[in-house]
């Protein structure tokens, strides 16, 4: 591990580092390949992690670590339907899954009906912070 001091304190750079690799994702980048799922009608209104509301009709996901507001290309490996999607929550809580999906994104890419399946994630568009 390397270590900065300052007059103030020490700094382990690179934990900072590991940090901003798992945010850095750049337009045109596939992010990464998994499985995915949506969202229960139970979240219907509840509040987000970003403080949005959860709208089953807006195409919108959950992601462990993008930023808030990235947009992300989400395409069902099986029948290569793809949506975009924009970052308003965390999760997905458990399993084995890379991102939630809202209803109304996982019918477009045909998820309904098995609940489940395996996407391909490709960033679009990022957030400046």
């Amino acid at each position: 591990m390397i270590l900065v001091s300052t007059s103030r304190c020490t700094v382990p750079i690179l934990l900072i580092l590991l940090s901003l690799a798992s945010v850095g994702a750049h337009a045109g980048e596939a992010a990464e390949e998994g499985i995915a799922a949506y969202y229960s009608n139970v979240f219907q209104g509840r509040k987000t992690a970003s403080g949005a509301r959860y709208d089953k009709n807006r195409l919108t996901a959950a992601h462990n670590h993008l930023p808030f507001g990235t947009r992300v290309r989400v395409t069902n490996l099986k029948n290569g339907e793809s949506v975009v999607v924009t970052i308003n929550d965390r999760g997905p809580h458990g399993g084995n899954r890379i991102i939630d999906l809202s209803r109304a994104a996982a019918e477009k890419i045909g998820l309904l009906h098995r609940g489940i399946g395996r996407v391909r994630l490709d960033i679009v568009e990022t957030v400046a912070n």
